[in-house]
């Protein structure tokens, strides 16, 4: 079994696909050709299952960064006997410059390492496992590189070094001296398409220079945050954009599977998908570290993929694979040992199938947002947002899985309601630009029922707090939503009293919050949220309560990485991170409660003394 730290792993990525790198140097996770395709290392899943290593000889001390604007690694091994850094990289396309990063990308793992001082032994390990880890393919070395070739699969590793092969391994030590050094290139093909060419050093380290130039010319377009944490909040703009696939403007939740929420547990979801509340708050997200050029690819591309759903009664699906597939059917991979033996290893995802209302009001909330942006919006994509306001009307009064796809009974969950609101607030809102003003009397009627029926039976007097369902007394950490989304101001007394209730008892021993305590309908536990933490501190920062939220935002800032990157959560025991990694739901809490506590900030001292 995988044994390593999620912490220790940084990402990179090409808008198209993704890997994750260790501290020592391995690529323990690699998908090919796209998020979700099946992986080539998967070493993170269990230590047969391939990776691709590049490390020193001996003790060493690591420290690493991401370059600056970007998302190429750079890590740096200090030895007793030198010093020497490795690059790592998805190429980005050739001339790929801000708006177009990731348009050509050409499915290429970049690695480059250069001995700065002294002298260095470096040890390169190469060992492919095609289809998560079930092919072990025939390494047949070519000039200037090795050849692997199975099931569906051609890999091109391209280096100069002579390679010891045995059992579709390959391995080489060298010694590089000061000024040397050594790169390496990963190229993927289809197995009926065209063996790719070897990369010299030379186009390896061109491409390198082309894809620090593509992402920091993306960074100078869209980093415009400005408050504190800036540093914080522009890496994760840099992150929710690596979560783009380029092709289609889909937006995945994460780019890896089965990392579990609790270690040995069964919550072990693939979360390589678009979600279509995640896509949403990713939007969001970007319009607050970034700009928001994206989201017209997005609307556009939902349009397309999901209009003939609701235009056929079965309502909107809660998410697609990254090219619009439908169905994303789950099955387990039983010859994967998992990280830390958690099992079952999924691949798929089968939430597809579930009812979640909330969707409706991701959706147009975001166009709400990001309306001046996305100017004059086509006639399909007109009316698929109108037929998403009017599902929102329909369907509001039934339950559903809710925002945290409890796998038990439907319920009435508050949040549910709440964001089937929030989509009828904007519908009238955006009536004008979706040409349907004699919509709005109607939608506005819904809207208020919907009011009367949250005020009514979603708070509970036992708790004094709005609770997880309508007649529960339950907590639940998405009830922050009713200020932040503008239901009611953070000042009414029981968004306050919901608001420190959560505070109080909803929390673990570090001050992290859970997303609830009650059943779900699964064995076993889960660890704290950060994102629930980050609305913690995005909903004390709207009551005014500003020190507060800074010392809850810090709290679960603190959790990230070296490398600035955020798991879904983590272990109340150990504090460690848990889930899968790097997790957008995370930075979109930080990013957007970042945002809340600078505005706050201004409002509290407006003249800066």
């Amino acid at each position: 079994m995988s044994n390593v730290p999620i912490a220790e792993y940084a990402l990179l990525s090409d808008c198209r696909s993704a890997a994750l790198v260790s501290r020592a140097g391995s690529v323990d996770w690699l998908c090919f050709p796209r998020f979700d395709g099946p992986s080539v290392f998967a070493r993170l899943l269990d230590e047969q299952a391939g990776y691709w290593s590049i490390s020193v000889v001996g003790p060493s001390e690591v420290s690493r960064r991401y370059l600056e604007g970007t998302m190429v690694l750079e890590t740096t091994f200090h030895t007793p006997t030198g010093r020497a850094i490795l690059i790592d990289a998805m190429a980005i396309g050739r001339n790929a410059r801000g708006h177009d990063l990731g348009v050509n990308s050409p499915g290429v793992l970049l690695r480059s390492i250069v001995c700065v001082s002294g002298t260095v032994e470096i040890a390169c390990e190469y060992a492919p496992r095609f289809e998560y880890g079930l092919i072990s393919p025939p390494l047949r070395p070519v000039r200037g590189g090795i050849v692997a070739r199975g099931g569906a699969e051609i890999l091109m590793f391209s280096s100069p070094l002579a390679f010891l092969i045995e059992n579709s391994q390959a391995s080489a030590r060298f010694i590089l001296k000061a000024g040397k050094q050594a790169h390496f290139a990963l190229q993927h093909r289809a197995s009926w398409e065209d063996k790719p060419p070897v990369y010299p050093p030379v186009a390896i380290a061109r491409s390198l220079r082309n894809t620090l130039r593509g992402w920091r010319t993306w960074s100078d377009l869209h980093q415009t945050y400005k408050g504190p944490w800036r540093e914080l909040v522009h890496q994760s703009g840099r992150v929710l954009q690596a979560f783009i696939f380029r092709p289609t403007g889909a937006i995945i939740a994460a780019p890896t599977t089965s990392l579990p929420e609790f270690i040995g547990g069964e919550r072990n979801w693939d979360y390589r998908y678009t979600w279509v509340r995640d896509a949403c708050l990713t939007l969001e997200a970007l319009w607050v570290a970034a700009c928001p050029y994206e989201a017209s690819r997005f609307f556009n591309w939902m349009a397309a993929v999901v209009a003939t759903q609701l235009r056929g009664g079965t309502g909107l699906q809660i998410m697609y694979g990254v090219g619009g597939e439908h169905d994303l059917s789950e099955r387990t991979l039983s010859h994967l040992a998992g990280w830390r033996a958690s099992q079952p290893v999924r691949v798929g995802n089968g939430a597809w199938k579930q009812r979640q209302l909330d969707i409706y009001g991701e959706l147009l909330s975001a166009v709400r947002l990001l309306r001046h942006q996305l100017g004059k919006l086509d006639t399909i994509t007109c009316r698929f947002l109108v037929e998403v306001a009017d599902a929102a009307a329909a369907h509001w009064q039934e339950p559903d899985q809710g925002i945290w796809e409890v796998r038990g009974d439907p319920q009435h969950f508050l949040h549910s309601k709440l964001m089937c609101w929030v989509a009828l607030d904007c519908a009238i809102a955006l009536a004008d630009v979706l040409e349907v003003p004699d919509r709005i009397d109607e939608w506005a009627r819904t809207r208020a029922q919907i009011r009367a029926a949250i005020l009514e039976q979603g708070w509970s007097e036992q708790a004094q707090a709005f609770t997880q369902a309508f007649g529960s007394d339950d907590l639940d950490a998405s009830v922050l939503m009713i200020p932040i989304v503008g239901f009611l101001p953070a000042t009414d007394l029981r968004v306050r009293a919901t608001i420190d209730a959560i505070a109080e008892r909803l929390t673990d021993q570090h001050g992290l919050v859970y997303r609830y305590r009650a059943s779900d309908g699964l064995a076993g536990k889960e660890g704290t949220f950060l994102l629930c933490t980050f609305w913690l501190a995005h909903a004390q920062a709207l009551a005014g309560s500003i020190e507060q939220a800074r010392a809850t935002f810090e709290r679960a800032a603190s959790f990230a990485n070296d490398v600035g990157l955020l798991a879904e959560e983590e272990d109340p025991t150990t504090a460690e991170l848990l889930g899968n990694f790097p997790q957008a739901f995370s930075h979109i809490g930080l990013v957007n409660a970042a945002w809340a506590i600078s505005s706050g900030m201004k409002d509290a001292n407006p003249h800066g003394v």
